[in-house]
């Protein structure tokens, strides 16, 4: 039966990458939404779409029968999950077989025997694959958990059996940590998955995130699409990934790839899925686990391949062969992806809520040299809920080299305006620059090796700095020019980043030559008042891209991985800032404050109690990530404002200490 009609079980930016190919297909498609969900952007997409229920996942999106009913509803002949919700549940896979409903995916048997960490371990040690050492039993209680990690030796990893997404999962280095992290993992994992099963393995030191990609149909046949490297995370969450990986040689590719193959066989595995794996130093790699779904991080296999995943998914579904061979697969240039997400990296990445007020990604594009996906799920004036994964987009780049395809996705995240929630656009577009990340040199721990302290923003280059006063003084000169005409030489005070520039601007027809004593240098600035984004461009033919927010005396720019507040004055006003009052900030140290905006899950101390350093004091759950608040000095519990249950704003005030 050829699919006809096509129901997305999911929302957000995977329903929408889905709706783009069955369009392309002529498959007609059925978009379903929870509450807060009514006008989202893949309910406006498709054809149809049917209202199943209120905003909490499980309410919603997770009600199998509901699903089945809009199937029914509609007409749609198929399901195609996406990934997260029900996209590995097995039992889903089976109700939709039962009604006589195509599950765009893999065999329920396949989905059972990977879905279960424990499980896939044995199958895979059995089918040939190389896999990590650990204690794959169940585990009682956190002293089991300790003597267990004893055994395999600390390092550890602690992971819910039925896990994904970095949620279930911590490392520990230590027996507390081991007693902490069991706790956290169980009780996230039964919050997740309603399965709160646990087991341990052993962490892998310098490691690397690399993972094939396979694609089977329904006769037997099993690529695998090459790999992609998944190793910059945060608390296990992959930000940032690429394919081909920079540290694979052909003779490991291949490797990986056949042993992906043979797992893949072993569970007769039919649609695309994804074996991931853990590569030391020495390109040794030992398996983790099977994804029985598309991957968040699919496109970029698309760009460097030419193939469509969901395509070819939606093909095998309808029982047809694959339409190429292992020897006919294609590895083409370098794909780069971003995940755009709704947290703040000021505040220990944070997850934000509220309404975008501005979303304007870069144009996509496709040519022969360069090409720019954004695939997104939201719109200007949409809202970012507390509900559901706090994902904006995922932006990729292609491009003939790696160098050549950072550049592109460094230029790109340039001229992405994201305005209402907190946003990690500073923290991508840090990354983009920072050498070690050209020089291909990761590993999982990359985040916490290069952002020890948490992220504060970029430091700027002598170009970039350079670019940022130029761009400061050209505008506040350009605002000039509509109050008192256009100055030949103009002089300009710009203060970035606590230093103070004198700023020499030499207007020549279309070019101005900007001269800081230390750079002089000719530059066209393409900007009016009211515009958001300023272009530079410099004789030598560099060109710098920068967002911009002119304030009453001087400007915000916002610029590779910096957010910067410039003052810029005419010098003779300038002459009166030592004058001026310094204001100084309230003191806060005395209140707890809530650093995201969430749930309470649990608080563990009283009014009167004395805590000491490093204490836990309460946990908070933000999207479906439990996030433990913890003292840091001693003091005694003045008062405490909230209780389990609570719903709670960023910055509202959970607690109030006396110094001791």
């Amino acid at each position: 039966m050829k699919i006809q009609k096509l129901l997305i079980a999911n929302r957000g930016e995977i329903a929408c990458r889905v709706i783009k190919t069955a369009r392309k297909m002529g498959i007609a498609t059925v978009a379903v939404y929870s509450d807060a969900d009514k006008e989202a952007l893949h309910v406006r997409m498709a054809d149809e779409a049917v209202h199943i229920g209120a905003s909490p996942a499980k309410d919603s999106y997770l009600q199998i029968d509901r699903i089945i009913a809009a199937c029914r509803q509609t007409g749609a002949e198929a399901v195609h999950p996406g990934y997260g919700f029900l996209s590995e549940n097995p039992k889903f896979a089976e109700a939709l077989d039962a009604a006589g409903i195509v599950f765009v995916g893999p065999p329920v048997r396949a989905i059972e025997a990977m879905g279960d960490k424990i499980t896939s371990k044995k199958i895979a040690a059995e089918a040939g694959v190389s896999t990590v050492p650990g204690h794959m039993g169940l585990i009682a209680d956190a002293e089991e958990a300790v003597t267990i990690s004893r055994s395999i030796g600390y390092p550890v990893m602690i992971k819910a059996s039925a896990g994904g997404g970095g949620k279930g999962m911590r490392i520990a280095w230590n027996d507390d940590e081991a007693r902490e992290g069991f706790e956290r993992s169980k009780s996230e994992a039964a919050s997740s998955f309603g399965d709160d099963r646990i087991f341990i393995e052993k962490f892998v030191t310098e490691p690397r995130h690399i993972e094939i990609q396979l694609i089977a149909d329904a006769h037997g046949d099993v690529l695998y699409l090459n790999e992609r490297e998944c190793s910059i995370q945060r608390r296990n969450q992959k930000v940032i990934e690429e394919a081909p990986s920079p540290f694979l040689d052909e003779a490991t590719r291949k490797a990986m790839g056949e042993q992906s193959v043979a797992l893949a066989k072993a569970v007769g595995y039919r649609s695309a899925g994804t074996v991931e794996f853990i590569v030391d130093k020495d390109r040794k790699f030992y398996f983790l686990e099977m994804n029985t779904r598309l991957q968040v991080e699919h496109p970029v296999t698309e760009l460097v391949t030419g193939l469509d995943l969901v395509e070819l998914m939606l093909r095998v579904a309808n029982g047809e062969r694959l339409p190429l061979t292992q020897d006919e697969v294609r590895l083409h240039g370098w794909a780069i992806e971003s995940r755009l997400y709704a947290e703040d990296p000021y505040r220990n990445f944070l997850p934000s809520t509220g309404r975008l007020t501005r979303y304007r990604p870069p144009e996509e594009s496709a040519s022969p040299t360069l090409a720019v996906r954004n695939d997104t799920g939201v719109f200007e004036g949409g809202e970012i809920s507390t509900f559901y994964d706090p994902m904006i987009a995922k932006l990729c780049t292609w491009a003939p080299t790696r160098l050549e395809a950072i550049d592109a996705m460094a230029a790109s995240l340039d001229i992405f305006e994201v305005e209402g929630v907190g946003n990690n656009l500073a923290f991508l577009s840090t990354v983009m620059d920072q050498q070690r990340f050209r020089d291909g040199a990761l590993t999982t721990g990359y985040i916490a090796e290069e952002f020890p302290e948490g992220f504060t923003g970029a430091g700027l280059g002598a170009d970039h700095r350079f670019d940022v006063i130029a761009v400061a003084a050209l505008l506040m000169a350009r605002r000039d020019e509509r109050r008192a005409g256009a100055e030949a030489e103009s002089h300009w005070h710009v203060e970035v980043g606590g230093k103070a520039e004198t700023v020499v601007l030499h207007r020549h027809g279309l070019e101005t030559v900007v001269d800081a004593g230390w750079r002089s240098e000719a530059a066209r600035l393409d900007w009016q008042p009211g515009e958001r984004l300023a272009r530079l461009s410099w004789s030598g033919g560099r060109v710098a891209l920068l967002k911009v927010d002119p304030t009453t005396s001087g400007v915000r720019i916002r610029y590779r991985g910096a957010d910067l507040d410039l003052l810029v004055l005419k010098p003779h006003i300038a002459r009166y800032l030592k004058h001026m009052p310094i204001k100084v900030p309230p003191d806060m140290s005395r209140f707890l404050l809530c650093p995201m905006p969430g749930q309470v899950v649990r608080i563990d101390v009283g009014e009167g109690d004395i805590v000491e350093d490093g204490q836990t004091l309460a946990i908070v759950e933000a999207m479906k990530m439990e996030n433990v608040l913890k003292a840091e000095k001693r003091a005694r519990i003045a008062r405490v404002h909230v209780k389990p249950g609570a719903i709670l704003a960023v910055d509202q005030v959970m607690m109030e200490f006396e110094a001791l």
